[in-house]
């Protein structure tokens, strides 16, 4: 197993509220404040260019041996291409705090909230914990947008492809490779919720992953 696959299994047992996992079987719930609406439509996948570093002035670099790739369109509609943007600074915020180590950091509190915020200090201080940082990149990709009724919430889904993403010991800078396998696939489902300042400003509420995700594969 992979380093960088234990936080997810540590977070299952930390916040299983949060972290739904179905394990290959190609089903995941899907729930949260964007239910009701149709269902999203998926378009051409190009690669996204990186968010400036202080989109909000919050600095959400990383450093040189982390790499996310969003290989995804932005949706036309402003709300919903927005709250893909704060998605994607959202596992950025993420990583930046694995990388600092501390799950503090502003990137981390800007851009979630809630269950998001749950799920992100969990997922942080389990690699604390085990001693690992990551390095490599880490591809997301299929992604689609979902308005609530309301408008007051979009769901973003997405895969994820880790077959190049390692953990890397803290201390000795030892980078722990394993061989590539379904284990390394997730589907992710994203709440985010948009910040109540009249900005574009939108932070991940909840969080739902299907580890080991056959359709992602």
């Amino acid at each position: 197993m992979k380093p960088h696959r234990l936080p997810i299994a540590a977070a299952l047992a930390a916040a299983a509220s949060l972290l739904l996992t179905a394990c290959g079987n190609g089903n995941s719930e899907t729930s949260g404040p964007a239910q009701g609406s149709e269902p999203p439509k998926k378009s051409a996948t190009r690669a996204v260019e990186p968010s400036e570093d202080r989109p909000d002035g919050v600095d959400i670099s990383l450093p040189e041996g982390i790499n996310l790739v969003f290989d995804w369109t932005r949706p036309k509609d402003r709300n919903e291409a927005a709250a893909m943007d704060g998605a994607a600074n959202f596992l950025r915020a993420i990583y930046r705090g694995v990388d600092k180590g501390t799950p503090e950091d502003a990137a981390v509190t800007t851009y979630a909230t809630g269950g998001g915020l749950k799920y992100a200090t969990t997922q942080v201080n389990a690699y604390i914990d085990g001693g690992w940082t990551v390095t490599g990149t880490r591809r997301h990709y299929d992604a689609t947008t979902r308005s609530s009724s309301n408008g007051e919430s979009v769901e973003v889904a997405f895969c994820s492809d880790s077959t190049k993403f390692y953990g890397k010991e803290t201390k000795t800078g030892k980078v722990l490779k394993t061989e590539p396998s379904i284990k390394d696939f997730s589907h992710f489902d994203i709440i985010m919720v948009k910040y109540p300042t009249g900005t574009d400003l939108w932070r991940a509420s909840k969080v739902y992953v299907e580890t080991e995700s056959a359709r992602c594969r």
